[in-house]
């Protein structure tokens, strides 16, 4: 791969995670809600759930998702219904704060933050599809693939990974700088409806 296949698909790529979807909204409620580390712990599981994305690409589940639409609007639906429910999760916990203002949500386990980037990060069929559809535009026919892919995969896992840290790393800023009760549940509140409102985003997309 040249160098200057790879420099367009860094900046081609850096746009693309820039645009908010299903990963943005569960890493930016999650810090809104829970704080800056649960935040990253989602992030690197989204990372991890990439790369399975990719592999699986590469397997041709892509192409068995575009050509079946009852198992892609299986696999859609299942994300919409776990996001919507992370994003009722954040709410219902927000509701239980107390009006001490000591009073603070109960943190939650590295693995399960892990895990909710993971799942939000695989249940999407059309990544799948983008990656299809969209690496093989920066591979030159005449090099090596399993090369071209591999370098294409550690660029994206870098981008991704830096891409959904800083918006973590902005929600949870925004979230440190008020430290009331109240506040903390409208974060709370606004950390659920991210979720919720990214689950409807791809419930209406096509």
């Amino acid at each position: 791969m040249s160098l200057e296949h790879w420099l367009a698909f860094v900046a081609a790529y850096t746009v693309i995670s820039a645009i908010p979807g299903p990963s943005v909204f569960m890493v930016t409620g999650v810090a809104m809600t829970r704080g800056l580390r649960p935040a990253l712990w989602c992030v690197a599981g989204d990372v991890l759930g990439g790369v399975v994305l990719i592999a699986l690409s590469l397997a041709g589940v892509g192409a068995i998702l575009a050509a079946s639409a009852t198992l892609f609007q299986i696999v859609k639906w299942a994300g919409v219904a776990y996001m919507a429910w992370l994003g009722y999760c954040q709410i219902r916990d927000a509701r239980r704060l107390g009006s001490s203002e000591n009073a603070s949500l109960p943190a939650i386990p590295a693995r399960r933050s892990l895990r909710a980037g993971f799942l939000t990060g695989v249940l999407n069929p059309k990544a799948i599809i983008f990656y299809v559809a969209f690496l093989s535009q920066f591979m030159e026919p005449g090099g090596d693939p399993v090369t071209q892919f591999a370098v294409l995969v550690a660029t994206s896992t870098v981008i991704v990974g830096a891409t959904l840290s800083a918006f973590a790393l902005a929600a949870a800023r925004a979230r440190r700088a008020l430290t009331s009760v109240r506040a903390r549940q409208r974060f709370g509140y606004a950390g659920g409806s991210f979720l919720i409102g990214g689950s409807v985003l791809v419930a209406t997309s096509r």
